[in-house]
């Protein structure tokens, strides 16, 4: 231990200025060192002597030479200084090859499908020691960030929580896929004929209505849903096999292509512009503040980033 008096109090800049002292053997060349006066430093010698009991440095002639005490002390002195300033320095970028981990992400059936491929890539590539679990969308996102049982949430974030952290990532719109062949691909897509089409809604709480209902309710239409299906990839493959209309998420016009939307192209679904006003949607991610400056959950955050949001780059 650095100090032998009974409840000594010694801060951080104390401890620096004694491997200074004890390094340099001279009360100027430690300011100095320390960017500091010399009368400042000698306050410091003055204090360290009493709370050691030890003179620590001696004059011999024209220098100044330690004791034994300070012999002996200087090498768990800069022991010391080296652990504070491992300890107060930024967080070190992580080398995503030597991580070693498990991420786990809530995200919808569709998010989840659309993200894999990309993640699996730029991880054999980047980190292959990493693997990921996709959980549906089963816990309330807020509480489940904050105990650690997922590490990320993806998708639209709906909830607001004060602690969450949240960054958007791409933005949306919606179209209808429909089969081949299906008669809604021929001739000009009306509202009216929207409307009279058999629809598939796509909702975890059973919900019948939606943006496409507010916006057809507008032009005194309503839609049938003839069915509700907790999932987009259930409702596209049941758009692919009857006339049933689902929507499917695709890029903004001008944008690249969204990974969101292949797999409405592995099924054939053929997709038509909606003749309505509706609101995009946003895709973001959330999680717990904690994990901000980790370097590896900085590295899953930029994942995901260049897998939805630069998908040219994460297949390439």
């Amino acid at each position: 231990m650095l100090v032998s008096s009974p409840d000594p109090v010694i801060d951080a800049n104390l401890a620096i200025a004694l491997e200074a002292l004890l390094t340099e053997h001279s009360v100027t060349r430690a300011a100095a060192r320390l960017h500091t006066s010399p009368a400042a430093m000698s306050r410091n010698l003055a204090r360290l002597r009493r709370i050691l009991q030890d003179p620590l440095l001696v004059r011999a002639g024209q220098t100044m030479v330690p004791t034994p005490r300070a012999q002996a002390l200087r090498e768990e002195a800069v022991s010391v200084v080296r652990s504070l300033g491992a300890l107060l320095s930024p967080g070190a970028s992580v080398d995503p090859a030597g991580l070693r981990s498990t991420f786990t992400i809530q995200a919808a059936d569709l998010v989840g499908a659309a993200l894999a491929p990309g993640l699996l890539q730029l991880a054999r590539r980047e980190a292959p020691g990493v693997s990921f679990r996709i959980r549906a969308e089963e816990f309330e996102a807020g509480p489940a960030l904050r105990d650690g049982r997922i590490d990320l949430e993806i998708g639209s974030i709906d909830h607001v929580d004060p602690e969450t952290r949240v960054d958007e990532l791409v933005d949306l719109r919606m179209v209808a896929a429909v089969r081949p062949g299906h008669p809604l691909t021929e001739g000009t897509l009306t509202p009216a004929r929207l409307a009279a089409a058999e629809h598939v809604s796509v909702s975890r709480r059973g919900r019948f209505t939606g943006p496409l209902d507010t916006a057809l309710a507008e032009h005194n239409l309503q839609r049938r849903v003839s069915v509700v299906l907790p999932s987009h990839l259930a409702a596209m493959t049941l758009a692919a096999r009857s006339d049933i209309v689902c929507l499917v998420p695709a890029a903004l016009p001008g944008a690249a292509p969204s990974p969101l939307t292949h797999d409405a192209g592995a099924l054939g679904l053929h997709l038509l512009e909606i003749p309505l006003a509706l609101p995009p949607v946003t895709i973001g991610m959330a999680w717990h503040p904690r994990h901000t400056a980790d370097g590896a959950h900085r590295w899953l955050r930029d994942t995901v980033r260049r897998t939805l949001c630069a998908p040219t780059e994460a297949s390439g």
